[in-house]
């Protein structure tokens, strides 16, 4: 009796969501490649070294240690499966008379791991590391292009190969069905290079939930093989003779959306449902208030004249919302080192304005502010070290939501995305980055915190403590009329009275949600804490 799989849960070890295999004899996470045994006799913990990981050792195998195939070995065809010997020795695939040894290769194209299967017998042992061996196939084909095609074993990827005329790259995830959603964040980049992702994963019930697991990271890119009934693989194709067939229905496949179209009757009850109030708040009373929280997929964005804290504010929200969540977040601050950016979110957690030489603070706190912080990877920087054109800081964005998981990203500020831009016409500019912002956040489902600068005003100046309003915002009209909120903040930086210069009015000027807008509290700066927080003095507990 073979490897039975009983479900697939979240992983204790790395904190996957759904690489942990569950089986008969223990699990095995596909990301960390951590094993649990339940044979007491075998040790309950071990690492990428397992001898044996099932009860039944002839069906599969892992070891660490990297062998070859013996010297005898040979590129050979697979007549059962219609494969050419031309195409085994194109993906480097040998025999040793009782098995195939499908070569998995490192960034460099080093053979790091095999993936071993038998010639007769359906069992399989793997051999090598197995943390940087790439998508099967993968170091055949260069980055980018039109096509690539996206399959769930070795011999499928030979085979589609095959059948395409050797003229479309063909990759296979590492470890079934159950790796595929791994497999596709790690290497996202890569298969993102392509124009269309053509997925044929196998057509049973785990195909289908692996196609759903790649659509939710790669999106619209994705196209997807539909097979007809009988036929469950590419082999299957192949080994029939159906090269034409195969051919025909990978032309036709289509982009998949996974949500679908719906009839409007089948929405009842979702449009019967009471709305519920955010489960994340903003970290200020007044402003979470009129706002009624802060929810996914919206586009927020943060406008205030120069120097006059909007940085600060959004740090706060960050800071706040992690407190609130475990979700992950996308740090992208264009006019501030990454490693400033991360002491800032530390200054927060200590109330210590560390980034001042004068702050006292001990090295003993800053280590428990980077492990409260930082440690777990929730928070990913952005080093923009080089280009910070549109596309690349959209799909730096994209990359944060769909390979990293962030839930919330920071983009501040947008003016220098746009004074990028080799083109004169700042307008065209700013509506090109903020239709592909809006279109990112309707297709993730993440919340996007936008930093905007402001017009020069006629008159008193912002740093005086001038009014901000929606028409101020530069550049173009599509900030405030693609964005669900607009927070403007408000401030005298230039007022004799100490408490006045530190403080900031907030003014909601746009509000999708409620439509309520106006004045939104004022925050008080506190420099002895280097914090922000809501000032309620008698005039500020009058207007609440």
């Amino acid at each position: 009796m073979g490897i039975q799989l009983k479900a697939h849960q979240p992983c204790p070890d790395c904190g996957s969501s759904d690489a942990l295999a569950v089986y008969d004899w223990g699990t095995k996470c596909y990301v960390c490649e951590v094993v649990h045994v339940n044979d007491k006799n075998l040790g309950e913990h071990k690492r990428r070294n397992m001898s044996v990981v099932s009860n039944n050792a002839s069906a599969w195998k892992e070891v660490k240690t990297l062998t070859h195939p013996g010297e005898d070995s040979i590129f050979k065809s697979v007549p059962e499966r219609g494969i050419s010997r031309a195409t085994m020795e194109f993906f480097g695939v040998k025999s040793d008379g009782q098995n195939y040894w499908f070569p998995y290769t490192d960034s460099d194209g080093k053979i790091v791991a095999y993936k071993k299967r038998g010639i007769t017998e359906k069992k399989f042992s793997t051999t090598g590391d197995w943390s940087n061996a790439q998508l099967f196939g993968m170091s055949h084909f260069t980055k980018g292009g039109k096509y690539v095609s996206l399959v769930e074993g070795e011999h499928d990827c030979a085979a589609a190969f095959q059948m395409l005329g050797s003229k479309f790259p063909v990759v296979s995830i590492r470890n079934g069905a159950a790796s595929a959603s791994a497999d596709v964040r790690k290497y996202y980049k890569w298969l993102d290079s392509f124009d269309n992702i053509v997925v044929f994963m196998d057509n049973d019930e785990p195909g289908k939930d692996a196609v759903e697991a790649i659509t939710k990271v790669l999106g619209s890119k994705i196209k997807v093989f539909k097979p007809q009934s009988d036929y469950k693989d590419a082999c299957d194709y192949l080994s029939r003779g159906d090269d034409k067939l195969f051919m025909d229905t990978w032309w036709r496949a289509e982009r998949h959306v996974p949500e679908g179209i719906v009839s409007s009757s089948s929405l009842r009850e979702e449009v019967l449902k009471r709305p519920t109030k955010s489960l994340v708040r903003y970290p200020f009373q007044a402003l979470d208030e009129m706002t009624m929280g802060i929810r996914e997929a919206e586009l927020v964005t943060v406008t205030a004249g120069s120097g006059l804290g909007k940085s600060q504010f959004i740090r706060e929200l960050a800071y706040s919302i992690f407190n609130q969540t475990d979700d992950n977040f996308g740090i992208m601050f264009l006019e501030e080192d990454k490693a400033r950016t991360a002491r800032s979110l530390m200054s927060l957690h200590l109330n210590k304005p560390i980034h001042l030489p004068d702050t006292e603070v001990s090295d003993e706190e800053l280590a428990d502010a980077y492990n409260a912080l930082l440690k777990d990877d929730r928070f990913y920087f952005y080093d923009h070290f080089g280009s910070n054109s549109i596309d690349t800081i959209v799909d730096n964005c994209r990359y944060f939501a769909r390979a990293l998981n962030c839930k919330y990203l920071y983009l501040d500020h947008v003016s220098i995305v746009v004074s990028a831009q080799e083109a004169s016409d700042e307008r065209k500019a700013i509506d090109e980055i903020m239709t592909k912002l809006r279109m990112l956040v309707q297709e993730t489902g993440i919340t996007l915190f936008l930093v905007s600068h402001l017009k020069r005003p006629e008159g008193k100046g912002f740093e005086d403590g001038a009014q901000v309003s929606v028409s101020a915002l530069r550049g173009s009209g599509s900030i405030a009329q693609l964005s669900d909120i607009v927070i403007g903040l408000e401030r005298s930086s230039q007022h004799p009275d100490l408490t006045e210069r530190n403080t900031t009015q907030v003014r909601v000027l746009k509000n999708r949600h409620s439509g309520q807008v106006g004045p939104a509290g004022r925050l008080l700066y506190d420099l002895k804490y280097g914090r922000m927080c809501q000032r309620l003095d008698e005039e500020d507990e009058n207007a609440l």
